[in-house]
């Protein structure tokens, strides 16, 4: 193929990625990762904040991870200042794809605790890939400042990045099953039973964790 031809290829592609068609948009996005060049890089980033399909946003995230890091990194970073949820949501899940730790010190705590639950779940999975070792005790100190927030998927979000922490996390759990909330309460019982067990299921864990609090315990073994 001459470069004349591929460069064809790639104005194509990156016409299809706003195609009205989900499937087109799918393949353009894989032939922009299958081969990866410099000039997509910016429209790949700016097609995932407005792609309302999440198997094509899945796609352009693996796009990204097939560029340099060099090169991906610092647009991903001012997406994270976006506006638009969606923008900040799937800079941080590409980030956590990527897993380069200089992404690290911009996963500040205001997007750890943003007002929009699907960026706070992208924000604690990339935390999580991401953390510096010796850090991850203060990382998990500003988790549990989000504990019984949202729905159940936020509230397993969250447990999930905890228990992935792994014992460290202990400490942070045991204070927080003692606050006078009670949705904190039972959701540190909830991740710390998960800790222990993480085959018991979310489910169970929570219900399981509101009855001890119900209950005025704090459900510790001896």
């Amino acid at each position: 193929m001459t470069m004349q031809e591929q460069d064809t290829d790639t104005v194509r592609a990156l016409r299809q990625l706003e195609d009205g068609r989900a499937s087109v948009r799918l393949r353009a996005a894989m032939a922009l990762g299958t081969a990866p060049d410099p000039r997509f890089v910016g429209k790949l980033v700016e097609r995932c904040a407005i792609e309302p399909e999440f198997y094509v946003r899945d796609m352009l995230t693996w796009a990204l991870t097939r560029h340099p890091a060099s090169m991906t990194i610092p647009e991903l970073l001012g997406e994270l200042r976006s506006e638009r949820a969606q923008a900040r949501s799937q800079a941080l899940h590409t980030l956590s794809k990527i897993g380069d730790r200089r992404a690290w010190p911009a996963i500040t705590r205001a997007l750890l605790s943003d007002a929009e639950d699907e960026v706070a779940r992208s924000a604690w999975r990339a935390a999580v890939v991401l953390v510096p070792e010796g850090e991850e005790h203060g990382l998990a100190a500003v988790l549990s400042g989000q504990f019984g927030r949202g729905g159940r998927e936020t509230q397993l979000s969250l447990s999930r990045a905890l228990v992935a922490l792994g014992e460290v996390v202990v400490p942070t759990l045991r204070a927080a099953t003692t606050d006078p909330d009670p949705r904190v309460r039972a959701h540190a019982i909830a991740t710390e039973r998960l800790l222990r067990d993480p085959d018991a299921g979310f489910e169970f864990a929570i219900e399981e964790a509101k009855r001890v609090v119900a209950l005025g315990g704090a459900g510790k073994e001896e």
